[in-house]
């Protein structure tokens, strides 16, 4: 992570773009809060960047004063990967939706987190697919009827934080577009996390799922007793009724860019041309 002698105001990290979410969209808290964390930590616009997949949260890289990607659906993991393994000293942002993430991405989810590759993935939960008008998504509600699913949807919803615990992930947390402070400071704890870091937002779409109502009967702190380095301790948690926000779960090793640069000294001077040249003239 490289930083500044002095922070970047928040305003600074604002492009010239100009979000396009409906009014009262969750994501708007998400950015706001990003912002807020790149500048408390005092990151270099230079040295970040965002990958993005489709959705309403495709559109996340072009409003922030860094570099960003906006990639094919599902595929911000992929992306990010790739960046950060190009080019380690990068801080490295993935954001998707719970489409994005959890559906037509969903196979990219349990690869980067037993790679420990050191992204920050802030998925932003709406539980509806958005920007299509209204479908179900991976972790809508059973029973939740809509235009797209008018006699109710009966599919289970999925447990990101529990599916994530059990991919191995690093970190793994859990805010809310409406509390911007704690969300901010998740944010900040997953960009110092040296490894896969997961931050599922709930993140209300206003348009077609007006959930923050709920979301906020449902959601609670991080319980005091919590210890964020008991993996069952946090399962057990994910698994409750309650939408538990903060830090669930967080452990230490080494992340995925370390054990490349350690093959790559490893192979030496296995990796000179005339070596490669060698093994197709046999």
């Amino acid at each position: 992570m490289i930083t500044l002698a002095e922070p970047i105001k928040v305003k600074d990290w604002k492009s010239d773009v100009k979000p396009i979410w409906c009014p009262g969209c969750g994501d708007y808290g998400v950015l706001n809060s990003l912002l807020k964390a790149l500048s408390d930590l005092k990151l270099d616009p230079d040295h970040v960047a965002i990958a993005s997949g489709i959705g309403c949260s495709g559109r996340f890289p072009a409003f922030v004063n860094a570099y960003g990607f906006h990639g094919v659906h599902g595929r911000a993991l992929p992306l990010a990967t790739g960046i950060k393994t190009a080019n380690p000293e990068l801080t490295v942002f993935a954001v998707g939706g719970d489409g994005d993430a959890f559906s037509i991405g969903g196979g990219h989810l349990p690869h980067a987190a037993r790679r420990n590759v050191d992204v920050t993935y802030v998925v932003m939960d709406n539980e509806i697919y958005g920007l299509t008008k209204g479908q179900p998504s991976p972790t809508s509600p059973i029973g939740m009827e809509r235009k797209a699913s008018p006699y109710g949807t009966y599919d289970a919803p999925l447990n990101p934080i529990a599916m994530v615990l059990s991919y191995g992930a690093s970190f793994v947390a859990r805010g809310f577009s409406s509390q911007p402070r704690e969300l901010t400071e998740l944010i900040k704890r997953g960009v110092q996390h040296q490894g896969f870091s997961f931050i599922q937002v709930m993140s209300p779409c206003v348009t077609f799922f007006d959930t923050y109502a709920y979301f906020k009967e449902i959601t609670a702190p991080m319980p005091e007793s919590h210890d964020p380095s008991d993996r069952m301790a946090a399962m057990q948690l994910a698994l409750e009724r309650t939408q538990y926000l903060g830090v669930f779960y967080e452990d230490n090793r080494p992340p995925h860019h370390v054990h490349m640069e350690e093959l790559q000294e490893k192979a030496g001077n296995h990796l000179t041309l005339e070596k490669l040249l060698e093994r197709f003239q046999r």
